[in-house]
């Protein structure tokens, strides 16, 4: 869309301040670790390589922490311990600000298209705003690779799938292979039937860790039988840090934190993300499969420390998409954008700290899950989309590129392959209070 030196100015003005408005936030807000998880991976993989001990017996001192990922995670990173510490924790911030600024690009993008916005516009005040984000900065600051795996799992999901590609799924497999939580995207393949994927997925998790036991069968051998199932490695259950069912359930009761309880929680849980995942594939929405993935894996880990829920970015991002494709002053735009400002507004704040130290008591039980409440909310409310079939398409195949000729092309964030879909005047016409479509994009109420 052309545009005119003077909105040009007014949007690098407007960056320039939101960008300033948020170092300051920073400054007063974000909690600096002084890159510690980093400092644990840095530490075990200099005493593997460089003091002739195994990975997974190294403790940062004076802390109970120590190498908790796959030993293909090990090969990974092993890199690092030949680097001095500050180019290593360089290099950790540059690779988390740079994937960060690809999937938030894949997921904005489509819609400042759609919208009319100016795109990198539109990119620079989600990158600001990101930032802010309490996940997104205790990702940087401890130094995890959060990031790294979201961008993975998004290239499989967000590109390769949607276009057919035969490659699809190894980089689910390759995030397994690094840490076992994105394992739950090989599951949602499966859940939803694209078995070519959900192959490939578990052929690259297994490949990456097979090389990984031949390179290293010692530590191999030392994590699969026994640093697996070491739980005082991650940390304490009930921490208030731990934003997952089964935090929820160990602060309830911290000494005899109930299983049955917890697993009851995550059966319903993986019901309804199944269901709605589902549901979501069917209709074309592949973005919307993913944050719904995201959060459930958030929600189902029996550890979610505050810095994994950058895999709530998705969601966030969509609940503004689907706001935006609803008519200009109706109420579920307005619904939907106060749902993402809320949610964003908790996710920014550090609310739950406020019961790190008591988490008794009804406020305690609300407060101290608040991240909790905000990942259910959007596994149930997130609403799915449907693709638009351009005039003269024929029928929607699963499997195939998007776009090409007579066939539908998918229009959501992050799998529009063009621009926006031109619509026949019988699509444009739907039955009220039933269905309502905005720039080529069918939303399900």
């Amino acid at each position: 869309m052309a545009q005119g030196p003077g909105r040009t100015f007014g949007q690098v003005v407007g960056v320039a301040v939101l960008a300033v408005a948020v170092a300051w936030f920073l400054s007063v807000a974000a909690v600096r670790h002084g890159f510690f998880d980093l400092q644990v991976y840095y530490g075990a993989l200099t005493f593997w390589v460089h003091g002739g001990g195994e990975i997974y017996d190294f403790l940062r001192p004076p802390t109970q922490y120590g190498f908790t990922y796959p030993p293909f995670a090990a090969l990974v990173m092993l890199p690092m311990a030949y680097l001095p510490w500050t180019a290593a924790a360089a290099v950790s911030v540059v690779a988390s600000v740079l994937t960060s600024a690809v999937v938030i690009w894949w997921l904005v993008e489509p819609i400042s298209r759609r919208a009319g916005w100016t795109r990198w516009f539109a990119v620079a005040v989600a990158l600001c705003l990101a930032a802010a984000f309490e996940p997104m900065r205790e990702t940087v600051n401890f130094g995890q690779v959060n990031m790294l795996l979201l961008f993975l799992v998004a290239v499989d999901l967000l590109r390769l799938l949607p276009a057919g590609n035969r490659w699809a799924g190894v980089g689910i497999g390759l995030a397994t292979a690094i840490k076992l939580t994105p394992g739950v995207f090989i599951v949602y393949l499966l859940v939803t039937r694209r078995w070519r994927a959900a192959f490939t997925a578990m052929g690259a998790a297994t490949g990456a860790t097979l090389l990984a036991g031949a390179l290293f069968p010692d530590a191999s051998r030392e994590f699969w039988t026994e640093a697996l199932w070491n739980t005082a490695r991650i940390g304490e259950l009930a921490f208030v840090s731990n934003q997952s069912l089964r935090g929820v359930v160990a602060r309830l009761d911290p000494e005899r934190p109930s299983t049955v309880a917890w697993l009851v929680l995550v059966l319903a849980t993986l019901a309804v993300w199944a269901w709605r995942s589902r549901a979501a594939v069917a209709a074309g929405d592949e973005a919307t499969g993913l944050a719904l993935t995201g959060a459930t894996m958030c929600l189902v880990s029996p550890v979610t420390w505050v810095h994994h829920l950058v895999w709530l970015i998705p969601a966030l991002i969509l609940l503004v998409d689907n706001a935006m494709a609803a008519p200009a002053g109706s109420r579920r735009r307005r619904l939907l954008l106060a749902a993402a400002v809320v949610g964003y507004g908790f996710l920014i704040s550090r609310i739950v700290w406020a019961w790190e130290k008591d988490f008794t008591g009804v406020d305690g039980f609300l407060g101290s899950n608040t991240y909790v409440w905000i990942s259910l909310a959007l596994l149930l409310g997130l609403p799915i989309r449907r693709w638009a079939t351009p005039t003269g398409a024929g029928p929607e195949r699963e499997d195939g590129p998007a776009g090409s000729a007579g066939e539908p092309r998918p229009v959501g964030s992050a799998v529009e392959a063009g621009g926006v879909a031109q619509l026949g005047e019988a699509d444009r016409v739907a039955p009220a209070g039933e269905r309502h479509r905005v720039g080529g994009l069918l939303t399900v109420r």
